[in-house]
């Protein structure tokens, strides 16, 4: 089980692949978990920030798209934000000094027991629970 950080989604749906190497290798990845090669989940959370972004970069109609595209992406498992991730992202904000946000996404990967977040930021380099795999 691999954990998708929300820059994956977001270098996929706002940057052409021939242009940019990672929204390539983003676009690569999501075919990988479309395909059932790759075991992969996300948070709710990570909903939130792609349609944030979406909806700053290109408007709220493209916002709401990209959001229903992520909820119907096939073969990805969405780990709600429930009071134990909380709890758990607490203690980690408190140990690396993460964001609030980074501490979330670092507990639902944990608690799916996955072993690497695909990710570009840099932040999770520094958790020694879990592995970062940075978009090449």
């Amino acid at each position: 089980m691999q954990y998708v950080d929300s820059n994956v989604f977001l270098y996929s749906a706002l940057y052409s692949p021939d242009l940019e190497p990672k929204a390539r290798t983003a676009k690569e990845i999501l075919q990988k978990i479309e395909n059932k090669e790759l075991s992969a989940a996300t948070s709710t959370l990570t909903w939130d920030e792609v349609v944030w972004v979406a909806t700053k970069l290109l408007g709220r109609t493209d916002g709401i798209a990209q959001g229903q595209k992520l909820l119907g992406f096939p073969n990805l498992e969405f780990i709600n934000v429930d009071e134990g991730i909380i709890v758990q992202a607490q203690s980690l904000m408190d140990k690396y000094k993460l964001s609030p946000r980074d501490s979330i996404h670092v507990a639902s990967a944990l608690s799916r027991k996955a072993t690497i977040i695909i990710s570009d930021d840099e932040d999770f380099d520094q958790v020694k629970e879990i592995k970062r795999t940075p978009l090449k």
